[in-house]
């Protein structure tokens, strides 16, 4: 199972476009409010190197914004 996290804020349609995606595959992750979380905010910039949401990390990848094709590809492809 991979780890995924969200880095997002509460206004962020994309962000919510991404959450959506998860539930709807039925897949857990951990969500940061970057808004109200300066330390968040902090590593959110760290590992993608810019301030806009969604950040999104799965594993050791990193999908800047809502990239739904690059999430099936990461979360959905079926192992080889």
């Amino acid at each position: 199972m991979k780890t995924v996290t969200i880095y997002s804020t509460p206004v962020c349609h994309y962000c919510a476009m991404a959450k959506e995606f998860f539930k709807q595959h039925n897949i857990a992750y951990t969500e940061h409010n970057v808004a109200a979380d300066q330390e968040k905010r902090k590593e959110m910039i760290d590992i993608s190197e810019q301030m806009g949401v969604p950040v999104i990390r799965i594993d050791d990848t990193v999908v800047i914004g809502y990239d739904e094709q690059a999430l099936k590809d990461l979360l959905l492809a079926m192992p080889s």
